[in-house]
């Protein structure tokens, strides 16, 4: 059942702990004020606009009803020829007004076919807001993440700038062999290769974020907050989005604008009759008429076939409802549970990022004693390096991660802004 789900979902938020919604720290992303100014000038979120002022004209129309008042006229000459009589010739005319009208209960259903179109435009329109937003928070993660390594590469780059140096000053003095120059200038190498790309893969990404979301500012935050952890129980969380679901609320409100069609159909089984006054003139005007009429058309099997397709389309529209709903919740569930496992794999990470940072600087130690060799120093300093750019990865994996945890539960942004 769909409407008690609902009502479930919504009793959940309201017994949730106040901490899982407790808002995010958002230093690490663009200002809010920001984010809306570009989100209002996205052209898929104003043709969402357009779209709900063309369901509203369109309830209008369903309101005012597909009936006018129809003018008929006509002119015709009569001829009366009868024995022992002259020819006789008369002007005739008539004229006739007509308008087909609508039985009971068809305007009401006209009336709630159009306030579900409205409503469906609505709340397409802010799923549309939440999509975008969803592509704004991963781009900016994307950037972040590309910024980031390559931050990370550059600070290689210089540490093996000053070993390569000192290892050739350890060759000058006669302390070190040839090789050792060799494979230091060889590591260096590498790296300032791999930082090249990494800064690449930085500017691209900063000029999609400039080229998606116009009037951004791609600025670097002030800082990267640690992770924090995710509180609240996942059937809280669940609730939570699901409550602000709007590919769900589109679901549903699909489902009621398919049974208001689905009702108008079934009151079109009843044929609109018409009805009608005329007035005529005939022979020359001795004659003059005026009367009334009904037309009343007679029902056929495409009506009934046109109102079981109608009910057909309600119930497959239902069940998708049904299907969002299943796949949904099972979305926010696997969201809230990569977010809580995020966090304790950037601490582990964050671990073993210290650790081999600690055994390369002692190694290195060692290798200006005397002790070790330089390969045992490139190769501590390369596991390191590695070792702290998975940290880093996993430390922003871990905020974009809870970061779209608050934005599908709407404690991240204002994404009802109308």
């Amino acid at each position: 059942m769909i409407r008690p789900l609902a009502l479930l979902a919504t009793l959940l938020i309201t017994a949730a702990p106040a901490g899982a919604a407790a808002p995010a720290d958002t230093a690490i992303l663009p200002p809010d004020a920001a984010v809306a100014r570009v989100l209002r000038a996205q052209p898929a979120i104003q043709a969402a606009v357009s779209q709900i002022r063309a369901e509203e004209a369109t309830r209008r129309r369903l309101e005012a009803g597909p009936y006018e008042w129809a003018l008929r006229l006509g002119g015709q000459q009569r001829l009366t020829r009868l024995p022992a009589t002259p020819e006789e010739r008369f002007t005739e005319w008539n004229a006739a007004l007509e308008r087909p009208l609508r039985l009971p209960g068809k305007a009401a259903a006209d009336a709630e076919t159009g306030a579900a179109g409205v409503a469906l435009a609505e709340i397409a329109h802010q799923d549309m807001r939440h999509e975008t937003s969803r592509v704004l928070l991963a781009g900016w993660f994307t950037w972040l993440r590309a910024r980031a390594g390559a931050e990370q590469w550059a600070a290689q780059v210089a540490l093996l700038e000053r070993q390569a140096a000192a290892v050739s000053r350890r060759q000058q003095l006669g302390d070190a062999a040839r090789i050792e120059t060799v494979q230091a200038e060889a590591a260096l190498a590498q790296a300032r290769a791999q930082g090249g790309q990494a800064r690449s893969r930085a500017q691209v990404a900063a000029e999609d974020l400039r080229r998606r979301f116009p009037g951004l500012p791609v600025d670097a935050p002030a800082r990267v907050p640690e992770p924090a952890p995710v509180l609240g129980s996942e059937d809280d969380w669940i609730a939570r989005q699901l409550a602000h679901n709007h590919e769900l609320g589109v679901a549903r409100n699909e489902t009621r604008r398919q049974h208001a069609l689905a009702s108008r159909a079934g009151h079109e089984r009843s044929p609109d009759p018409s009805v009608g006054v005329q007035v005529a003139r005939e022979r020359g005007g001795e004659d003059r008429l005026v009367g009334a009429f009904v037309s009343i058309p007679l029902p056929g099997a495409a009506r009934a076939a046109s109102a079981d397709a109608a009910l057909a389309q309600a119930d497959a529209a239902h069940r998708r409802e049904a299907a969002v709903l299943q796949r949904v919740t099972a979305e926010a569930a696997a969201l809230y549970r990569n977010a809580v496992a995020a966090v304790d794999a950037w601490r582990s990470l964050h671990d073993a990022a210290l650790r081999l940072d600690s055994a390369a600087t002692m190694t290195a130690r060692a290798y200006q004693l005397g002790e070790g060799s330089l390969n045992d120093v490139l190769l501590t300093r390369r596991q390191a390096h590695e070792a702290t750019l998975a940290a880093t990865t996993a430390q922003l994996d871990a905020l974009e991660l809870g970061y779209r945890l608050q934005l599908d539960a709407h404690a991240l942004w204002d994404l009802d802004e109308e």
